[in-house]
């Protein structure tokens, strides 16, 4: 009896596990196929400096390019993917940030992630967080609630330049 309760248990979280798996790299295919589509599309677009996050099929685009008309045909590389639920393209004209800037965009990533999971008002597993030049990029799937509480949490760290919720929001 122990040991089919054993397999039982065991079942159920590789199968929870392989969910989570599974999503994740879609996520991940979405990214690295998505950055290579844009690219691909458009030489001056091969030379900008883009970022591209995917979770759970939403993908944020953000970074740098030379000119207005590049910002939609990223966009367009990558709606079309499989597994992509919606697009938020926050490309802007702008010349490269310099590595102060990427560097400082790390350090703020790490304080806001350590800050979030140290809070008791959201999941900081549903949260990713990206930053670009003193921006915050907040994506996950929360309840109003807790992306609310997250945004607050966000607010309060020095360095933060503006915060942009790119949430799915769950009952």
């Amino acid at each position: 009896m122990r040991f089919l309760l054993l397999i039982l248990i065991l079942a159920l979280v590789t199968s929870c596990t392989m969910n989570s798996v599974g999503e994740s790299f879609s996520d991940s295919r979405n990214e690295s196929l998505a950055k290579k589509r844009i690219q691909d599309a458009n030489p001056g677009l091969a030379d900008a400096k883009i970022n591209v996050t995917s979770f759970d099929g939403i993908v944020l685009i953000t970074g740098q390019v030379s000119s207005e008309d590049l910002i939609p045909i990223a966009s367009a590389q990558v709606e079309p993917l499989r597994n992509v639920r919606k697009v938020h393209n926050e490309l802007t004209v702008a010349g490269k940030t310099t590595l102060l800037s990427r560097t400082n965009d790390s350090w703020l990533t790490t304080k806001v992630k350590s800050t979030l999971s140290a809070s008791e008002s959201s999941d900081a597993t549903q949260i990713k967080v990206v930053t670009e030049n003193g921006v915050v990029y907040l994506m996950g799937l929360l309840t109003r609630a807790e992306a609310d509480a997250a945004v607050d949490t966000t607010r309060g760290i020095k360095g933060v330049q503006k915060i942009v919720k790119v949430f799915e929001y769950i009952n």
